[in-house]
């Protein structure tokens, strides 16, 4: 009899990986399609070529230089889509500096958390960016910044953070321009960006990743440019981009999926980065396809419904459609129908995976079962190999539900200054545990179907219950907190939290949301706030969750019933 098969699979490895640094990559781009777009803003009328590309990059690269950042250093860039963003990845990536990308929706508490958890030296930010008040974010955090010559700041919540450069024409005490230090650099500091562009390796660390836990506070993913460039590459070679394509990037930079399913998918490529708009407006992404005649389209589910959704979307020119990514939170099979049929994008892959895999490890062929693209994730990648496990550490036959672990060349070095939560994570097999459940079927198509951890997908942003219910209990009317994911048919998912107030306080529920409001992230502040005395409980006194979910969703369903 034959043993019964397992779920493993080993990707491709007929192609060989990238063994080259961002910069390196960048330059011979730059050399072989000169004249071809790189990159158009719509909103800031940018449109360069690859060589006007170099020149920008290379302008900022030996400013930063100048100012005395140096390989090693960490570099927070805090801004919405802009090309200062796209300038800073790829700039810092020259000089070997680490870019730490941080939420554009990040407030106080935040910000104050990740700047001094990766020892922040520097920080590029923009002036404002909806209701957030960067500029002057950062004077509350640092009002030493009122006092300090640019680029000597001392600040008591912020020891690491030296210098703050600042996007926008107008000036702020304590600060660079942004501008300012593009003019900066000198014929050394030229020589310098050179010079380094032979020393850096592909396996230095070159991007911080922010992602939470179950276990409280967001950890620094640290990526190398071989992790992140290797897999834009991939990701481009599964999307059959060439520099032909012209990518639409209506997805947020700081997350992989705008930084390397976007950029450097185009880079190693040699295609176009087209940003329609600061932050996604469906109507800016229909009108960018429209008129810079795109190939191919990005977005979570949720973008695509609103686009599909958008009044007018009849009167929109989408046929130059060809390719894009479907990810970021579980893809319906009715919305990858919708894509494939109303925007002409016959080849839309869905992929999948984590910040800590930077970030791809399974996506859909082009060319498969139209039930295979829609109703799963893919197969696993190239160069890299999966697992599905139990509780035990064993591989699970096939058709078995159990944990997805991955292992290759996209597994991140490990989380910044954190040796414990990394080893948590990765296994001394080198393999990666995921959190999530899956099972493989006989072809090697993986279907995630939950998640061990209680981490809720809210519109395509990650939020973890933990790091909630760390900041609620930050309120000193707070007793006890409980947070949890319901379905909500908008965005997915929406939060939920009970709570135990104190004897005698008169907390409600507005005021709970007032308390939220410009300390952690909008997206994070719980929709549902319920007043409880307990909480289910096991007969061992583990919380139950997913009974406050079911109680809920009876709750919510009774209340939306007509009279």
């Amino acid at each position: 009899m034959q043993p019964e098969a397992n779920s493993y699979l080993q990707g491709p490895t007929t192609q060989p990986l990238l063994e080259e640094t961002i910069g390196q990559c960048l330059d011979r781009m730059a050399h072989t399609y000169p004249e071809r777009e790189a990159i158009v803003v719509r909103h800031q009328g940018i449109r360069w070529t690859y060589s006007d590309y170099l020149k920008e990059i290379n302008r900022l690269a030996t400013g930063l230089l100048n100012l005395g950042i140096k390989p090693g250093d960490r570099v927070g860039i805090w801004a919405p889509n802009r090309v200062e963003w796209c300038l800073t990845q790829f700039a810092t990536a020259r000089i070997g500096a680490i870019m730490v990308c941080i939420n554009p929706a990040y407030r106080l508490y935040e910000l104050e958390y990740a700047l001094n958890k990766v020892e922040c030296n520097a920080i590029i930010t923009a002036q404002s960016f909806k209701t957030s008040h960067y500029l002057d974010m950062l004077n509350q955090l640092a009002p030493e910044l009122k006092t300090c010559a640019p680029g000597q700041l001392q600040a008591a919540k912020l020891p690491h953070l030296k210098t703050v450069i600042r996007m926008g024409d107008q000036t702020s005490p304590g600060m660079f321009n942004f501008d300012q230090v593009c003019r900066l650099g000198t014929e050394s500091d030229y020589a310098r960006m050179h010079s380094l562009s032979h020393q850096l390796k592909p396996s230095d660390p070159i991007n911080i990743q922010f992602t939470s836990g179950t276990t409280g506070s967001p950890k620094g993913a640290t990526l190398t440019h071989y992790n992140i460039l290797n897999n834009g590459y991939q990701v481009g070679q599964g999307m059959h981009l060439t520099e032909q394509d012209r990518l639409c990037i209506p997805v947020p930079l700081y997350h992989c999926f705008g930084m390397v399913m976007g950029n450097l998918a185009c880079l190693t490529h040699g295609a176009t980065a087209v940003f329609p708009s600061d932050a996604f407006d469906p109507q800016a992404v229909l009108e960018t396809v429209q008129a810079e005649r795109c190939t191919a389209l990005h977005g979570v589910p949720t973008m695509f419904i609103a686009e599909l959704d958008f009044p007018e979307f009849d009167q929109y020119d989408l046929s130059s459609l060809r390719t894009g990514i479907m990810a970021g939170s579980p893809c319906p099979a009715e919305i990858m129908r919708k894509v494939i049929a109303n925007m002409h994008m016959k080849d839309v892959t869905i992929m999948y995976g984590q910040t800590e895999t930077s970030p791809v490890n399974h996506m859909t062929a082009i060319d498969a079962p139209l039930d295979k693209r829609c109703e799963t994730v893919g197969k696993v990648g190239p160069h890299q190999e999966v697992k599905i496990i139990d509780a035990e550490g064993n591989t699970v036959p096939l058709g078995t539900t159990g944990e997805l672990c991955c292992r290759g060349y996209s597994v991140m070095q490990g989380y910044w200054n954190d040796p414990v939560k990394t080893a948590e994570t990765i296994d001394d097999e080198q393999w990666l545990h995921s959190g999530d459940l899956a099972t493989m079927d006989a072809e090697g198509y993986v279907q995630i179907v939950g998640r061990i951890k209680d981490m809720i997908i809210r519109g395509g942003e990650n939020v973890y219950p933990r790091e909630v219910e760390e900041f609620l209990y930050t309120h000193p009317d707070i007793l006890d907190v409980q947070v949890f994911g319901i379905p909500d048919p908008k965005y997915g998912e929406e939060i939920c939290a009970w709570v135990k107030a104190r004897s005698g306080s008169q907390l409600t529920e507005q005021a709970i949301k007032t308390f939220c409001k410009d300390q952690i992230t909008h997206f994070k502040v719980p929709r549902h706030i319920r007043f409880v005395e307990e909480y289910p409980m096991t007969v061992t006194g583990k919380i139950q969750k997913f009974k406050m979910r079911e109680a809920m969703v009876a709750e919510l369903e009774h209340q939306n019933e007509p009279a």
